[in-house]
């Protein structure tokens, strides 16, 4: 009868201890769950970042390159230009050398202004893009930097539950 007794006393026992519910999560196991969340997070927000410089990055070396092509065009036509200027004014008979030199310096000149115009547009243009592009990483370097402050802060308040 004894053993009976202890049986049913154990098993009263036992039932009562699965009965309970479970004690909340231990706040190490929150903060932990809060620190993971928080990488997450930063991690995406990093890698946004780096998407976002790698981009300004090309935006900025496409401009270059347009602008060096731009230019390069311009300083052709310019030399075209004076090529074909100096080239009509040595045909010209002696009588008309003086007006044909003086043309062909006037052609000149307004080929080289033209050029030197083209090419200050251009970097101009280079120059609006690359300060786009360096705008747009600083943005995306301070989002990153706030994604951390809030995972920061998301961990803290985890922890002080």
């Amino acid at each position: 009868m004894n053993k009976l007794i202890a049986a049913l006393i154990s098993t009263l026992f036992l039932t009562s201890a699965f009965a309970q519910t479970s004690a909340p999560a231990a706040p190490a196991v929150v903060k932990a769950k809060a620190e993971v969340k928080a990488e997450k997070s930063v991690e995406k927000a990093k890698k946004a970042e780096a998407k976002t410089d790698v981009k300004a990055d090309a935006t900025m070396a496409s401009a270059e390159v347009k602008a060096s092509e731009e230019k390069s065009a311009a300083k052709a036509t310019s030399t075209k230009k004076k090529t074909k200027a100096r080239a009509k004014a040595a045909k010209a008979d002696a009588d008309d050398k003086i007006a044909a030199d003086a043309k062909a310096d006037k052609v000149v000149a307004k080929a080289d202004a033209k050029a030197e115009k083209t090419s200050i547009h251009a970097d101009a243009k280079a120059n609006k893009v690359k300060v786009e592009a360096r705008a747009d990483k600083a943005v995306a370097k301070s989002e990153t930097a706030a994604v951390k402050a809030e995972a920061k802060a998301d961990v803290k308040a985890a922890t002080g539950k």
